[in-house]
């Protein structure tokens, strides 16, 4: 039976969310940290990103980017108005966030241009083998998955771990000066709404998530979740590991072993 959620709570105290959602975020901790832990974020924050994984990861992360707004269309199609009030708080979030996913794309040319790729090789250059990883499971979750499982994958658990790893790189102030100081703002833009903007909008997915499958859905649905959650986390630590260079893995890992 669905029993119905509302939030009383801070949106972005977990405690404000029903126990399973926080049994869930805290049962995917562990897959979220291997990616804030990621080598790509000290190398790139340390201003040491090799050229060549630079344009890895500004030409295989693309296709998330620019496909963003299009996920977010597919699950707006699972939407009923009316149906229930998960549904219409999803639908309002969905139709006013889509409109602010585009803009994304263009901040994200404008970073991958001031990091020195140009925007016809992020558009038009092959990404690197293995790096769709996260594109591929995006769009699958949010054309095949349910409402829930749709908006928990993207909006939650992609848009959460980019808010964090986005500011630590821009909070680096050694990545800033990599930058060419003409037009470095604008070549910052990106960073800087993911680091601040993001802050509350995986937190309003989450609110949007509980709403639809209520306080005590069962036990293969908060599983199916949570599965979902941690995919979404695997598949962006794999298009980040095919984003660096393989010397550049090789020497990491050596430096490690040392």
């Amino acid at each position: 039976m669905h029993t119905r959620f509302e939030r009383t709570g801070s949106l972005t105290e977990l405690s404000s969310y029903p126990q399973w959602a926080q049994d869930m975020v805290a049962d995917c901790e562990q897959a979220k940290q291997g990616i804030l832990s990621h080598e790509l974020w000290a190398q790139m924050s340390e201003a040491r990103l090799d050229p060549a994984s630079t344009r890895n990861f500004m030409v295989g992360v693309w296709p998330v980017i620019e496909r963003f707004p299009a996920y977010m269309a597919h699950n707006l199609l699972k939407t009923r108005y009316g149906r229930s009030p998960g549904d219409n708080l999803a639908r309002r979030w969905l139709v006013r966030n889509i409109r602010v996913e585009q803009n994304h794309a263009e901040y994200w040319l404008n970073w991958a241009e001031g990091a020195g790729v140009p925007e016809e090789e992020v558009t038009a250059g092959r990404p690197p083998a293995g790096s769709q990883a996260l594109a591929a499971w995006c769009e699958e979750a949010s054309r095949s998955g349910d409402l829930a499982a749709g908006i928990v994958a993207t909006n939650y658990a992609v848009e959460g771990a980019t808010g964090e790893w986005s500011q630590r790189i821009f909070e680096s102030t050694a990545y800033a000066e990599s930058l060419p100081k003409e037009g470095r703002a604008r070549s910052l833009r990106w960073l800087q709404l993911h680091a601040a903007y993001d802050d509350t909008h995986p937190w309003e997915a989450l609110e949007i998530v509980c709403a639809l499958v209520g306080t005590t859905p069962g036990a293969d649905l908060v599983r199916h979740l949570g599965e979902c959650v941690r995919r979404s986390y695997t598949s962006m630590c794999i298009t980040l590991d095919h984003c660096i260079e393989k010397q550049g893995r090789l020497d990491v890992r050596a430096g490690a072993a040392a």
